[in-house]
C-alpha cells in the first residue's frame, strides 16, 4: 500500500495537501511534514500544503496559498469524511488519497491508507517513510514528532505502543532535533490562556453521572483576550479529574457563526453521538460544530444518557 502511494505520487507534477477544518497539531504537521518530504525528495514537483491557518500553530510552519491546478493529486491527510476538508473543491483533482487515523466514515473515491489504531496521521506518515525510500530531514522528523505528542497528549493514551516508541526511537536517532524546543512550541502559551484554563475549572458543571461540561461564550472569549480555536483546544487540560467521565466544552465561535463543541472520554464511546451532530471523531475524543448553544446542550444531555447506561452497566460488572 505504503508503494501504491509513491506510484501515485511519481505521477503527478503538481499536489496539493490538505486537512480538516479546525487545524490542530496533528492535521497541520502532517501536510507540512508530508509537503516538505515530497519536496525533498522530488524538487521538480510542485507541492501546496493549503487550508485556514492559524495563529496559535503559526510558528509551527507556514501554509500555502492554492493556485489554479490541472491534473493534480489531492492528498487529504487526518479527515475521515469530505464535508470536513478544508478550503477544497474535489472536483478540480485527478486523483484522490486519503491518509487518516480516525474510524471509517466515507471513501474518497481513490487509494486509501487507514489505520484507526495509529496514534496520529503523522504516525502513519512515520511508517510511509520508514518503510519507502523516502528521505526526510530533522526539521521534517520534528514535524511529525509535533503531531504524534499532540494527537496521543504526550503518550498518555493507549495508542502509544511499543511500535510507535520504536518508530520514534528510530526517527531520533537517524533525523535528531531538541525535544525541549518541540515541547516548548507545543505547550508554551500566554498567562490569558492560563487564567481562562482556571475559569473553565471554577466554572464547570458536573452531573451525577460525571459528565463535565462549560459552555465558553464569546463573552468569555474577549474578557481573556484569546480565541476560539484556543478556548476549545483546552479539552485536553481536564484528563484527570476523579469526579469527571466525560468532559466537554462548548465554545461560541462568532466569526464563523457556530458553536465549537470538543468532547472527550475516559469511559464510554462518544464518537457516534458527535456523528449524530454531523461531527465524528475517535471513540474518545472527538467533536462537533452546530450553529446554537442549545443544539450544543442537546449533545450535552444526549452525553448524559449515555454516561447514566455506561455507569449502570459499571455498576453490574462491578457487582
Amino acid at each position: 500500500m505504503y508503494n501504491s502511494l509513491i506510484e501515485v505520487i511519481e505521477k503527478y507534477d503538481t499536489i496539493v495537501i490538505a486537512r480538516h477544518i479546525g487545524v490542530d497539531p496533528d492535521a497541520l504537521c502532517s501536510q507540512l511534514a508530508l509537503r516538505d518530504t515530497i519536496r525533498l525528495n522530488y524538487p521538480n514537483k510542485k507541492v501546496l500544503a493549503i487550508g485556514t491557518g492559524s495563529a496559535k500553530f503559526a510558528h509551527i510552519g507556514r501554509l500555502d496559498k492554492l493556485e489554479t491546478v490541472e491534473n493534480a493529486l489531492l492528498i487529504v491527510t487526518d479527515t475521515p469524511d469530505k464535508k470536513r476538508v478544508d478550503s477544497v473543491d474535489f472536483s478540480q483533482f485527478s486523483s484522490i488519497v486519503k491518509i487518516d487515523h480516525h474510524p471509517f466514515m466515507e471513501d474518497f473515491g481513490g487509494l486509501e491508507i487507514i489505520d484507526d489504531e495509529a496514534s496520529s496521521a503523522c504516525e502513519i506518515l512515520m511508517r510511509i517513510i520508514y518503510s519507502t525510500k523516502l528521505e526526510i530531514d530533522s526539521k521534517i522528523s520534528e514535524l511529525l514528532y509535533m503531531g504524534v505528542v499532540s494527537d496521543s497528549n504526550r503518550f498518555l493514551f493507549d495508542s502509544s505502543t511499543p511500535a510507535l516508541f520504536s518508530l520514534i526511537s528510530y526517527f531520533l536517532a537517524k533525523y535528531p532535533f531538541s525535544i525541549s524546543e518541540c515541547y516548548q512550541k507545543l505547550y508554551l502559551r500566554p498567562m490569558n490562556e492560563v487564567r481562562l484554563e482556571g475559569y473553565i475549572a471554577l466554572n464547570m458543571k458536573v452531573t451525577e453521572n460525571g459528565l463535565g461540561y462549560i459552555p465558553i461564550t464569546n463573552d468569555v472569549i474577549l474578557q481573556f483576550g484569546v480565541d476560539s480555536a484556543s478556548a476549545g483546544n483546552m479539552i485536553n487540560n481536564f484528563n484527570f479529574i476523579k469526579e469527571v467521565v466525560v468532559w466537554v466544552t462548548m465554545t461560541e465561535d462568532v466569526k464563523n457563526s457556530q458553536i465549537r463543541v470538543s468532547i472527550r472520554s475516559r469511559g464510554p464511546e462518544i464518537n457516534k453521538i458527535a456523528e449524530k451532530y454531523h461531527g465524528g471523531g475517535h471513540k474518545f475524543a472527538s467533536g462537533a460544530r452546530v450553529k446554537t448553544m442549545e443544539e450544543a446542550m442537546q449533545i450535552v444531555n444526549d452525553l448524559d444518557h449515555l454516561l447514566e447506561k455506561y455507569q449502570s452497566e459499571v455498576e453490574t460488572n462491578d457487582n
